[in-house]
């Protein structure tokens, strides 16, 4: 058995990346720091035990900067280009794509938790794994989702979602009961999208965080921001 974790990501490129961010901190900044991200998301995979059988990806955009992604992934990661600009499009294409690479079960997660613990990843595989069909769900601080995982490609669980929005993850528990898919939750955990988020993930670097407890090192996050003290929310 062999799960796939798919980080769903933009290729870091000023002026292209991490665009909230970018207006507080600088177009170069944020690419950069988007860079660390992806590293430290990949960094907490490749921390899985490959005993539990599992094979990172890059599940990226826009085409034609695969050498940028292969740059910054794993020498074994995989990359898989994004099907169309729609998300729903872009989670829906990517599991089945991986379902039907031989996968037995795929995590999508997106690229802006540089402290995911990879004890959720982890979590996240056994709960998969648990007999019959299901989804698992880890619901984000801003009402989306850092993490599905699913063993069949269900079109319903992406189509009619408001993205972007407080809503994402309660509209995909309601689409998971519609088809009567049993839903694992994981804990809540966090993307780091905008200044504040930034100070969130700054606080917990620090040992300061009232909120998150137990994240991953994020070994190139903290190097960047401890070369740049000036980039603080």
């Amino acid at each position: 058995m062999s799960a796939a974790i798919g980080i769903i990501c933009k290729a870091p490129q000023p002026g292209h990346s991490k665009t909230r961010l970018a207006a507080a901190i600088g177009t170069v900044a944020a690419s950069e720091l988007s860079a660390c991200f992806l590293r430290d998301v990949a960094a907490s995979i490749e921390a899985v035990p490959e005993a539990l059988g599992r094979r990172g990806y890059g599940v990226y955009a826009p085409a034609g900067t695969e050498d940028i992604m292969r740059r910054l992934l794993p020498a074994g990661f995989g990359l898989l280009l994004q099907a169309g600009n729609d998300l729903g499009h872009v989670l829906h294409g990517a599991t089945r794509a991986l379902l039907d690479a031989g996968h037995d079960g795929v995590l999508l997660v997106n690229g802006d938790s540089p402290t995911l613990p990879s004890r959720l990843l982890i979590q996240a595989i056994e709960a998969l794994r648990e007999p019959g069909d299901r989804m698992v769900l880890g619901p984000a601080s801003d009402g989306g989702y850092y993490l599905i995982g699913l063993k069949q490609a269900h079109r319903h669980l992406f189509t009619q979602i408001a993205w972007g929005t407080e809503t994402v993850a309660h509209a995909t528990r309601e689409r998971a009961a519609e088809i009567g898919l049993a839903t694992t939750l994981l804990p809540e955990w966090y993307d780091v999208d905008d200044i504040e988020t930034l100070g969130w993930l700054q606080e917990e670097l620090a040992g300061r965080s009232s909120r998150f407890h137990g994240g991953g090192v994020a070994p190139a996050s903290r190097a960047f921001l401890k070369a740049a003290p000036q980039i603080s929310p």
